[in-house]
């Protein structure tokens, strides 16, 4: 279901506009890794899973989309978990870290929210890798954010940067998080610099 639906979906939106894939050579070749994405519209979402094909992602999502049942049971079938972001629980960490176990990639966009301005990121991507002894590959999109915005068939932009390791012998738990969540704003500013 997963692979059949991305493709007719990469089909469509190569029909838009395309995209341009930056440092793609820089994603793990295989194995579990955690990829943070910046977040402005919903398009983000399906050309970060496109763009990683034949591999598929798990998507954490907000539980509210799962509300209607055949719009969850849709977004199950594409990999994506619900998420409590306001009562954050259990599963915010279990479900990931199963399937970070199980050599699959996980997608986070850390910010927390739709948004075009930069947001001190949330420190759950960090959190996560670290808990599952994974990289962290942070990325960035630009381009088309609605089905409008698609319909004027503008290229878009995602580019990959290098792995980050979580590793950190001199420090606590909670001094890596802090210093690594520092290290993946820098870096997604740097990228985002990169392409514009």
């Amino acid at each position: 279901m997963y692979h059949f639906i991305a493709s007719i979906l990469k089909g469509i939106l190569t029909a838009t506009g395309g995209i341009k894939v930056y440092n793609k050579e820089k994603l793990p070749k295989d194995g579990a890794y955690v990829v943070a994405c910046t977040h402005t519209g919903y398009i983000d979402i399906l050309w970060l899973g496109v763009s990683l094909l034949p591999r598929h992602i798990h998507y954490m999502a907000k539980k509210e989309l799962f509300t209607n049942k055949l719009i969850g049971g849709f977004l199950t079938k594409l990999n994506a978990f619900p998420v409590d972001r306001n009562n954050p629980g259990p599963s915010v960490l279990k479900i990931p870290s199963r399937l970070l176990s199980k050599g699959e990639i996980v997608g986070i966009f850390p910010s927390g929210t739709r948004t075009n301005e930069q947001t001190a990121l949330k420190q759950g991507a960090i959190t996560i890798a670290q808990r599952s002894k994974v990289p962290v590959v942070p990325a960035v999109y630009i381009g088309p954010n609605t089905v409008k915005e698609l319909l004027k068939f503008k290229k878009a932009k995602l580019i990959f940067g290098d792995p980050i390791f979580i590793a950190s012998p001199d420090m606590d738990a909670k001094q890596a998080r802090d210093h690594f969540t520092h290290e993946l704003e820098k870096k997604l500013g740097l990228l985002r610099d990169e392409i514009k």
